[in-house]
């Protein structure tokens, strides 16, 4: 098998290092039977530069590439037009995975690293379904996403979400029902949309001269500002 270990340039270094931070996030998304692997073909014997959930094969960073990653390399670059390859098999133990090798490349399009995602199908059910329902116990809101058509749907979608909680919460005084509504609209970043104050202020059948006077009283209390 040929040599693949290659040079790598401060370029290569900087892509291999963004793809550490997204298997994290992968990993954290996907949950724990999920293997996560990060190889530098820079030095074959020392790849893994970044594992998660490694306890599943006892591999750690600095341990060498795998010959069966390795294989899939070659035949991703036989193939000569895909940049991954999907497919079955068993660790040394017989447990059935899931597996997708993908190339990652840097200067030039040179491959520099492989990202090596192995999922263990015997990973129990409430295991998995644990990665995606929120506990019970935590206090952290469940965060809502707005598929819009534009900025008009995006900010009445906005204001209704926040217009309903706030009107719902009893321990606010009906006199600052507006200014909690556009201090969250505030913190939400909705008025770095253009025309929103305007907007806003429609929607609430209010002067945009109060939405101001809110937003800058946010300011002054030092509250935190959207970026």
């Amino acid at each position: 098998m040929k040599d693949y270990n290659v040079h790598l340039t401060l370029i290569d270094r900087i892509i291999l290092e963004s793809y550490k931070i997204m298997l994290e996030g992968l990993a954290d998304y996907l949950g724990g039977g999920y293997e996560m692997v990060l190889h530098s073909l820079e030095d074959t014997e020392h790849s893994v530069i970044k594992i998660i959930n490694g306890h599943h094969t006892g591999r750690t960073e600095g341990m060498p590439i795998t010959d069966l990653a390795l294989q899939m390399l070659e035949e991703i670059e036989k193939d000569g037009e895909k940049s991954y390859i999907s497919y079955f098999t068993k660790n040394k133990n017989g447990e059935p995975l899931k597996s997708s090798t993908i190339v990652v490349r840097g200067e030039e399009k040179r491959i520099i690293g492989l990202l090596c995602i192995n999922f263990y199908l015997n990973t129990g059910f409430s295991e998995i379904l644990s990665s995606y329902i929120p506990e019970i116990s935590t206090h952290s809101l469940v965060k809502t996403e707005t598929f819009a058509k534009n900025i008009d749907e995006l900010i009445f979608s906005r204001v209704q979400e926040v217009r309903k909680t706030v009107l719902a919460d009893e321990g606010i005084l009906p006199s600052l029902k507006n200014k909690e509504i556009i201090n969250a609209l505030h913190q939400q970043g909705v008025f770095t949309m253009k025309d929103a104050v305007v907007k806003v202020a429609d929607y609430l059948g209010i002067s945009k001269n109060t939405v101001y006077m809110h937003i800058r009283n946010v300011g002054a209390n030092g509250e935190k500002k959207s970026e």
